[in-house]
């Protein structure tokens, strides 16, 4: 028999089951009999529990697992012989008045979109591109360093400067009242790298070992400490210990302190570019990918099925639980989070994902063997055992399910490129890494 689809409303569709009742029941019989032979009850032998007495026990819960099962195949062969493409969960409900003998059962739910993919032909898309400069070569090394940096205390009479390291007792006070974070001893901060407020640094800059000084800082209305933002506080300061800084030289030393294989200061500059071009390739391809996905999304017509939104919801609600546990908050896993602040993100995602699994399968962007092979080979070259990395990649499928969908994403970005009008731009390094990528 022929199978009838009812379209309730957009992507909302409706198919009645019938099941014999004697279907039902002989399974429920069949299970009820498997079960007799290993249920344990008290007052019987294993495997001698009288017929009756394990229906009476199980009858209820083994006819519900029956009823489920039957109801969930028969859908299943429903909807395949209609030939829909089921987008979630169906909602099966019983219907009253079936004829004797039967059982009949509504299953409404939603099935995957037509996705409508416009002409990416009139599609503007900026393509950013950017070089690693020998400036930013400097400023890295600056930052190594900085970060194997040596500190000697200055001569008692010796002011404090910029660069050096100040041990200091503070004490600030709003009103003639001490607040909370406003007092310190033997705190320690950089002068002139912005660990404190600029007040609070220029008050400092210029004194002198045992001096004490006190002195006005007006919080900003935006600081992060809500108690004092936008506050004026008295505060008083005493500087006890200044040390200057010294920076190792660049030479063969510190290219050796590094690991640098090459342990010369071509072979560290040449290390330094090698990891920043890496850095600068990835987020220029996460920038331009991005980019050619808003085009894609731009220029695609399709209805949400609100199952799978629903699903993607919870999802994103599920890992906004997670980090708040990871972030110590108490009863993270119950707190009670509005649907609708994930609703615009997770339509978004679930957007997105269907136009990009139709485009993939309209122009068979599917990611080839070599290609994942190829990235994972890029992944793996940054660690000091590269082959160990490759087994890692292969040795798992949802690793590998990870790096086929970015070697799909990537094949969609170009495709789109390769259709659009693309405007270059290119950007400074400064810029480029000051976006997440």
């Amino acid at each position: 028999m022929a199978v009838t689809v009812e379209t309730l409303e957009k992507l909302e569709r409706k198919i009645t089951l019938s099941l014999p009742v004697t279907a039902i029941q002989s399974e429920v019989d069949a299970r009820l009999k498997k079960l007799a032979r290993t249920v344990k009850m008290d007052g019987f032998r294993p495997g001698k529990v009288p017929m009756n007495v394990v229906a009476q026990r199980y009858g209820y819960s083994v006819q519900y697992e029956v009823m489920n099962d039957k109801v969930g195949e028969a859908f299943a062969v429903a909807a395949n012989e209609a030939q829909v493409r089921v987008a979630g969960q169906p909602r099966i409900t019983e219907k009253e008045g079936a004829p004797t003998g039967e059982l009949t059962f509504d299953a409404i739910f939603e099935v995957y979109p037509e996705v409508k993919l416009g002409d990416l032909a009139d599609v503007e898309v900026e393509k950013t591109s950017s070089e690693v400069s020998d400036a930013a070569i400097d400023k890295t090394i600056d930052i190594l360093r900085k970060q194997r940096r040596t500190f000697a205390q200055r001569a008692l009479d010796t002011a404090t400067a910029e660069g050096d390291r100040v041990t200091v007792d503070f004490e600030g006070k709003i009103d003639g009242e001490t607040f909370s974070g406003g007092k310190a001893e033997d705190f320690q901060f950089m002068v002139g790298e912005g660990q404190m407020l600029k007040e609070f640094e220029d008050a400092v800059r210029g004194m002198k070992n045992g001096e004490s000084k006190t002195f006005p800082l007006a919080f900003p209305a935006d600081y992060h400490g809500k108690d004092v933002a936008g506050k004026t506080a008295d505060f008083m300061v005493t500087v006890k210990k200044i040390e200057a800084a010294h920076l190792p030289d660049v030479n063969e030393a510190l290219a050796k302190s590094l690991g640098i294989a090459d342990a010369s200061v071509d072979g560290l500059r040449a290390d330094i570019r090698k990891n920043l071009e890496r850095e600068v390739k990835s987020r220029l391809q996460g920038r331009n990918k991005q980019a050619a996905m808003d085009a894609l999304v731009a220029k695609s017509e399709l209805d949400l099925p609100k199952s799978i939104v629903q699903s993607e919801v919870d999802r994103l609600k599920e890992g906004a639980r997670a980090d708040l546990k990871q972030r110590g908050i108490k009863d993270a896993d119950k707190a009670e989070i509005p649907d609708d602040i994930f609703v615009p993100q997770a339509e978004r995602r679930v957007r997105l994902g269907l136009v990009v699994a139709e485009l993939v399968r309209a122009n068979a962007l599917h990611a080839k063997p070599e290609q994942i092979k190829a990235h994972i080979e890029e992944l793996s070259s940054s660690y000091e055992r590269p082959a160990d990395v490759v087994r890692w990649y292969y040795s798992d499928n949802q690793r590998m399910a990870e790096v086929e969908s970015v070697v799909i994403e990537s094949n969609v970005a170009e495709y789109v490129m390769s259709k659009a009008k693309v405007t270059e731009k290119s950007v400074s390094f400064d810029e480029l890494m000051g976006q997440q990528g």
